[in-house]
């Protein structure tokens, strides 16, 4: 299966969340397509940093919004466009017990409004979901036909049942307004431009790696995680973007890893001293993760390529770099 490029040279594309991570690498990639790209993006865990190289370029244009308020007055938003991606959530365990009101904004009102900006402008509407929504799985790997096992009351749930929310609403829109919409449910995925107190576990192995601090390793280490390097994620979500498929789609690697496992990978590549520590795990921590990649292969002819030892170092090389170590 061999998806063709849909989406180039005189298109318009909206990214919300577009300084965040992963958005920001999404932007770098639609632009070199030749695409004009509107990133809105409330800062509250993007960074400008993140799109500094692109402001100036005369097809990208960064506006300050929160897409949750509704969205904004300013001349980049008057003409149509032909894709939007919703990119826009805090998405850190830190973020869960800090954001949480916004959080569950974003998944609602923010996608309701953009549903909306996408049916009026028959634009493709392309919602960035997550591996979350399968909560803590009795069902490994996970398919997509997996409904999954979430606390809806946990300290985790604002953002499980607001990507769950949002995938519904998506496809309420185009089971009842025809929109043309696409879900990518997206698994752990890590890369240069990740926040060094992310509160995830690489960012966090890495900056104590670097500083010499021991590594903390929530519960006993062996819960796992199928990470995922940017680059390999963002091609998935853009063939899945060009394809006419509606999803929802897995995206991700089947690199799974104990949490210890990573722990003493991340030591050995930054050439630390550090050790690894155990301290309490977090409430409804999933203790498995890793997706069945069965459809985005078949789908979209997806392939994840960066193996964890080179996407790690990447990672730590740059850390290095910004963190002065």
């Amino acid at each position: 299966m061999k998806v063709a490029p849909r989406f180039g040279t005189g298109h318009r594309i909206l990214v919300t969340g577009g300084a965040g991570f992963v958005p920001s690498h999404l932007v770098d990639r639609l632009i070199e397509r030749g695409c004009t790209v509107v990133a809105l993006d409330n800062f509250i865990t993007g960074s400008k940093e993140n799109v500094a190289h692109l402001l100036g370029h005369p097809a990208f244009t960064l506006i300050e919004a929160d897409i949750s308020d509704g969205l904004p007055a300013h001349p980049a938003m008057a003409e149509r466009f032909d894709a939007i991606l919703h990119m826009a959530s805090p998405a850190s365990p830190t973020d869960f017990e800090k954001l949480p009101v916004e959080i569950l904004r974003v998944g609602s009102v923010g996608t309701l409004a953009l549903l909306e900006r996408a049916t009026d402008d028959g634009a493709r509407f392309l919602m960035a979901s997550t591996s979350e929504a399968y909560g803590d799985p009795e069902q490994h790997p996970q398919r997509e036909t997996y409904w999954g096992n979430v606390n809806p009351v946990g300290i985790r749930s604002v953002y499980d049942e607001a990507k769950r929310f949002s995938e519904a609403a998506t496809m309420g829109y185009h089971r009842s307004r025809g929109t043309d919409t696409a879900i990518v449910r997206i698994f752990n995925t890590y890369g240069p431009r990740m926040r060094p107190d992310d509160g995830r576990a690489i960012p966090t192995f890495i900056a104590q790696a670097l500083r010499g601090e021991p590594i903390t390793v929530h519960g006993t280490g062996e819960q796992t995680r199928s990470i995922c390097y940017v680059d390999d994620l963002v091609r998935g979500i853009l063939l899945l973007l060009d394809s006419t498929e509606t999803g929802p789609i897995n995206c991700g690697t089947e690199h799974e890893l104990s949490m210890r496992r990573l722990a003493e990978l991340i030591v050995s590549l930054a050439d630390s001293r550090s050790e690894v520590t155990y301290i309490t795990r977090s409430a409804d921590d999933p203790e498995k993760r890793r997706p069945d990649l069965t459809l985005a292969r078949e789908l979209l002819g997806y392939e994840p390529t960066v193996a964890p030892e080179e996407g790690l170092r990447r990672t730590i090389d740059y850390f290095r770099g910004r963190l002065g170590y």
